[in-house]
């Protein structure tokens, strides 16, 4: 669905992607995980099209988009969601969701519709009157994925959706993104969370200043010694592993 073949970036003398390439099947969920500083936004930053290769090829759903700009990738359906959540405060939640649905509804009523519509899969339908700031973290959160929701996506890209969270709300939240992958939406998820990754995804993709360095399972990426050494350590190499196998 989303091929992605030796990617660079740079900015000015700092490499930040060198020779990326990433697949993602259609109706997965991957993780893209790796330490901070490795990539891994700007990765998203450019498959989205906010920031232009240097070189290489971006393909999703057969079409090559590299170079396309954000709006255009967004119609086709690749969208992403952002690390930091950054709402239309002062806005509804009802009118930040339909912020997202007109991208494909012109008239307003029906944007407003779709609103309602997503606002209820995500658990926000007591919310949608409720001003966006007055939201806490959980909350926005799952404002943000409705709104991204809302563009009626094929394929989303989550940055950190658990950040933030704590454990009891990293726990609710994952079956609503088991619930948009079993909507027909396809998932690449940059997540530090590994717990989630661990019960979520069904192949990770570890980045390490701005190489992909391992590519499987959770269990193959978790015993990887690689890996082990760049990124997790032993004791969250078995963490996740023990979480997967179980």
């Amino acid at each position: 669905m989303l091929d992605v073949v030796d990617l660079h970036r740079r900015f000015g003398g700092v490499t930040a992607l060198s020779g990326v390439s990433i697949a993602v099947r259609q109706g997965s969920i991957t993780a893209l995980i790796g330490p901070n500083g490795a990539g891994k936004t700007t990765a998203f930053a450019t498959i989205a099209g906010f920031h232009r290769p240097d070189r290489g090829q971006m393909r999703f759903l057969g079409r090559d988009i590299t170079g396309w700009r954000p709006e255009r990738i967004a119609r086709l359906g690749l969208v992403r969601t952002f690390q930091i959540v950054q709402p239309f405060g002062r806005l509804s939640v009802r009118d930040n969701i339909a912020v997202g649905a007109h991208l494909h509804l012109a008239r307003r009523a029906s944007a407003l519709t779709e609103a309602e519509a997503v606002a209820r899969r995500l658990g926000l339908a007591a919310d949608l009157d409720k001003p966006a700031d007055t939201l806490p973290i959980a909350g926005r959160k799952r404002l943000e994925l409705a709104r991204a929701l809302a563009t009626r996506p094929r394929m989303l890209l989550l940055d950190e959706v658990m950040a933030g969270l704590n454990p009891a709300e990293v726990a609710a939240l994952m079956p609503v993104i088991r619930e948009i992958r079993d909507g027909g939406v396809t998932l690449l998820m940059i997540e530090h969370v590994m717990q989630a990754v661990a019960e979520l995804a069904e192949r990770c993709i570890v980045l390490a200043e701005g190489r992909v360095i391992a590519t499987g399972t959770v269990a193959e990426v978790a015993r990887d010694p690689v890996v082990v050494d760049a990124y997790l350590g032993e004791g969250a190499a078995a963490r996740l592993a023990d979480h997967h196998a179980a």
